[in-house]
């Protein structure tokens, strides 16, 4: 029995190999499905800042975390930092790094700009960058990884921080945004 399991498993592994070596992916079509994602995920969080009530911005789930809007301001500073640091593209004259500190900031119409123009900023930097480059390598924090991984490292932190912000609409009794997969 515990055979059949292992060679079972062995047999499923293969053909997903097989399957995988049978569909040639190329550098284009990842292109082209960054920019659907970040499409999707650009729509996806406004409709998390269309759900927040505008007097509700400041709301904290508890004192010793970030506010909605810092998290969003947060969200909007890493997508302009990660995308940089993938693509090499020209970061914007505002101060990322204290972006969500600043209380002019947190407003709901300048967290709505700042986190929209973000999304702007990684699609037209995704738009920009030549997919022969996605392997090149990029230092970072003393790290080294190629610019197609912090394409997918910058995805997964504001996916991370808006499922952060779905508890902040929970606690306030508002059902958030369905998701929004494909």
């Amino acid at each position: 029995m515990k055979h059949t399991r292992r060679l079972l498993a062995i047999l499923c592994c293969l053909s997903f190999c097989i399957g995988a070596r049978a569909q040639s992916i190329t550098g284009d079509d990842l292109k082209q499905q960054f920019i659907a994602d970040w499409t999707r995920a650009k729509s996806y969080t406004d409709a998390y800042l269309s759900a927040m009530p505008a007097d509700k911005y400041g709301f904290k789930a508890v004192d010793s975390i970030r506010s909605f809007a810092q998290q969003m301001l947060h969200l909007a500073a890493a997508n302009y930092y990660l995308t940089f640091m993938a693509s090499g593209a020209t970061l914007p004259h505002y101060d990322l790094q204290n972006l969500e500190k600043r209380s002019g900031a947190q407003t709901p119409d300048s967290v709505a700009f700042y986190v929209n123009a973000s999304y702007d900023f990684a699609l037209a930097a995704v738009k920009a960058l030549d997919p022969a480059k996605y392997g090149e390598p990029v230092s970072m924090h003393g790290n080294s990884a190629p610019r197609y991984v912090l394409l997918m490292k910058a995805f997964e932190h504001q996916t991370h921080h808006r499922g952060q912000a779905t508890i902040y609409i929970r606690l306030l009794g508002i059902k958030p945004p369905n998701e929004q997969l494909f």
